[in-house]
């Protein structure tokens, strides 16, 4: 049974995002059984579980790349069957697994196209605002991205998904592969944005980190929500620490 927890920092009012129901299918095999959930204006909300649990599947159901039937709300309006540039367009920001920058473009060049679904694409306040926050990539902004470190390819990833305004950033696994230091510095920038009002959906291996600066938290087991529950009364929850958390 799920266990509850306390309510996030967002929590009041109607949900920026409403999930019911949600199944989704790669082909014959579904993945996700009857997920629901809820994300408030202002929150993290962590998505944790094993290898294979449905978390990727779970945030690219909520993006439209995946094959899905029940509902996904943003915003108070349905944005099921919408194709994935719609539901960028409405507010929802992605931040992929393995980072995914375009290599041979320069720093500069990708966050640009980060802003490619806005009027008019990134202003140069809003440019400079993400090189303030991630002052590594103004060293760079000339080069490559192949170029980039790890982390640093991460910092852009992130910076090009803020390039376009997002009101729901959805984070795939952003400290995979990542230095210890790197993990905690960019579990520090999610950290900061959701301080700066940003809502953020957070899948993370380190589910430690994810507890600590989380509002609120799903567990997936098999694509159903095992426990639910506050960062801090997941990670006092026994059953948890046992399956998850290796304490």
């Amino acid at each position: 049974m799920p266990t509850s927890g306390s309510e996030g920092a967002g929590s009041s009012g109607r949900p920026m995002l409403r999930v019911s129901d949600l199944r989704a299918r790669y082909g014959r095999i579904e993945v996700l059984h009857g997920v629901a959930l809820e994300v408030h204006a202002g929150e993290i909300v962590a998505l944790l579980g094993a290898n294979g649990a449905g978390k990727t599947t779970l945030l690219r159901a909520l993006v439209g790349e995946a094959e899905t039937r029940g509902e996904i709300e943003f915003e108070g309006a349905s944005i099921c069957g919408l194709p994935a540039w719609e539901r960028i367009r409405r507010g929802l920001g992605v931040v992929p697994e393995g980072r995914q920058v375009w290599p041979e473009l320069s720093v500069l060049d990708n966050l640009r196209l980060g802003s490619y679904m806005l009027r008019g694409g990134a202003g140069e306040d809003e440019l400079e605002r993400i090189l303030r926050r991630f002052p590594v990539l103004r060293e760079k902004a000339r080069q490559p991205a192949g170029m980039l470190s790890g982390g640093q390819q991460q910092m852009l990833a992130i910076g090009r998904a803020l390039a376009g305004r997002p009101r729901l950033l959805l984070l795939d696994e952003p400290s995979m592969g990542l230095a210890p230091l790197l993990v905690s510095e960019i579990i520090e920038v999610v950290r900061q944005l959701r301080d700066e009002g940003v809502t953020s959906i957070l899948v993370e291996q380190n589910a430690v980190s994810a507890l600590r600066i989380c509002d609120r938290a799903y567990v997936l087991e098999t694509g159903r929500i095992a426990f639910e529950g506050s960062g801090p009364d997941l990670l006092a929850d026994p059953r948890v620490q046992a399956s998850y958390l290796g304490i």
